[in-house]
């Protein structure tokens, strides 16, 4: 018998100073019995840098090939689509092919310089390309945080975000390995 997603209910207060945008959002994401506390958490930090009214995440995680967190405009045409971890360049070039941009938030300790090393050269032709590091310890203290039901006040300003759920706070600053922020 197969496990099924854990419901996971955050309430978000978002603050980004750097693209003035300040909202409310209540969501509703499933947990894979798979997926890890800091690869949850890296969603909802993906979901927090890039938050708008249309960003949704994927309805199937299990479902190959289509994006976890994307944003359509009002014709359906894909608007940003969202890779996390260290995604293989043909899960990149579709992305590339079918969305106006493609954001890449990269993290697993040791094996990101490795996987950068191996497709930074590759990776360069995306023009609609950006790729992001999250730091190993940014990712366990995101992990720290996660659970069933959060209530998380993010502020994001000069590149630098700060989360915090109650008395536990992160402070991280995503490193831009390729696109905007280099």
């Amino acid at each position: 018998m197969a496990l099924k997603a854990q419901v996971i209910k955050a309430q978000l207060q978002i603050a980004d100073m750097d693209r003035h945008h300040y909202q409310d959002y209540a969501l509703h994401l499933a947990q894979h019995p798979s997926e890890t506390h800091e690869r949850l958490m890296i969603r909802l930090l993906a979901f927090m840098l890039n938050a708008s009214e249309q960003l949704e995440f994927a309805r199937d995680l299990s479902g190959e090939g289509g994006a976890e967190l994307w944003s359509q405009n009002l014709h359906g045409d894909i608007e940003l689509w969202v890779l996390f971890g260290t995604p293989d360049e043909k899960w990149i070039r579709k992305a590339s092919q079918q969305s106006r941009q493609v954001k890449i938030y990269a993290y697993g300790g040791r094996s990101v310089p490795v996987w950068w090393q191996q497709n930074a050269a590759a990776l360069q032709r995306y023009t609609n390309l950006e790729v992001w590091q999250i730091a190993d310890d940014s990712v366990q203290a995101l992990g720290a945080l996660a659970d069933r039901r959060m209530e998380l006040q993010c502020s994001i300003n000069e590149g630098q975000v700060w989360i915090t759920q109650g008395t536990e706070s992160v402070a991280l600053e995503p490193q831009c390995l390729k696109g905007t922020g280099v």
